[in-house]
């Protein structure tokens, strides 16, 4: 049976005046990797800050590995690992010092040098951290979020200065994790990001989500209607239709050989997120 790795109640956060999370309700289930979205302001970093344990809420139930972070202990922390958006890394250590000295934090930590490779840095291990790239400081920070063993790994904003290669092999790296049976809580502005690594996923705007399902379900995209378009004397011509494939046959009745600059669309994920968060 799929137990819960996080349950959220009526979250609450204000800062003054303003209300940061008004009553937010959240479920992450073990084993899973659970996507965050929303804006800028939409209270997205308050709310993982007080999953994390770091932030402080007003009011509301939190349970994370079944256990109130506003009242966890080492044990709890021991069993969470958090790759922040940015770090202040030990510039002057070598990749393996500076995982072997966190390491030491642990009860029952990874082999650092297991951990080293994982991340792909095996042929950096020896390298001092202030000599490496962006994406390679990036994943050191997700070597010393991995260290411990975690349950629950949380992810902010992970491949932030990747370039495209780099980020595939991100990827590559998490869906690793993830088959290891670490929960994973990922944000990102990244939406393929998202799509791709997302068992399910959450959009939080106004301090409340306003949709939670699959990626490829949420804000009923499964269900919404086709755009066929093609090109007709000369005219760019469009139809929304419940019903592409009938659509797409009258019109090969119509046209010889192909049908020109045939295209068939459903609302992606960016499409359906940007509607959710414009009218939370």
């Amino acid at each position: 049976m799929t137990q819960t790795a996080v349950k959220v109640r009526g979250l609450t956060k204000r800062y003054g005046e303003v209300t940061a999370v008004g009553g937010l309700d959240l479920d992450i289930q073990q084993g899973e990797v659970f996507g965050i979205l929303g804006p800028n302001g939409a209270g997205k970093s308050t709310t993982v800050e007080i999953l994390e344990g770091y932030r402080k809420r007003d009011a509301g139930e939190v349970s994370v590995l079944g256990v109130d972070p506003a009242r966890s202990d080492r044990a709890w922390r021991s069993r969470i690992g958090v790759v922040l958006q940015t770090s202040n890394d030990a510039a002057e250590l070598t990749v393996r010092e500076i995982v072997r000295h966190m390491a030491g934090y642990y009860p029952r930590p990874r082999d650092p040098d297991e951990v080293i490779e994982k991340v792909g840095l095996a042929e950096k291990a020896d390298a001092r951290v202030r000599k490496l790239s962006g994406g390679q400081r990036r994943r050191v920070d997700v070597a010393l979020g991995i260290i411990g063993r975690p349950e629950l790994l949380f992810l902010d904003e992970p491949t932030t200065g990747f370039d495209p290669e780099a980020r595939r092999q991100f990827w590559d790296l998490i869906s690793s994790l993830a088959h290891d049976g670490t929960t994973i809580v990922l944000t990102s502005h990244y939406l393929d990001e998202v799509e791709a690594l997302a068992d399910r996923l959450a959009v939080i705007a106004a301090g409340r989500v306003v949709a939670e399902g699959t990626p490829s379900t949420l804000g009923g995209r499964a269900s919404a209607k086709a755009t066929v378009g093609w090109l007709e004397d000369g005219v760019r011509r469009t139809v929304e239709t419940d019903e592409p494939t009938r659509t797409v046959l009258e019109l090969t009745r119509r046209f010889p050989g192909e049908v020109p600059e045939l295209t068939v669309e459903r609302p992606t994920l960016e499409d359906v997120y940007l509607r959710l968060i414009q009218n939370p």
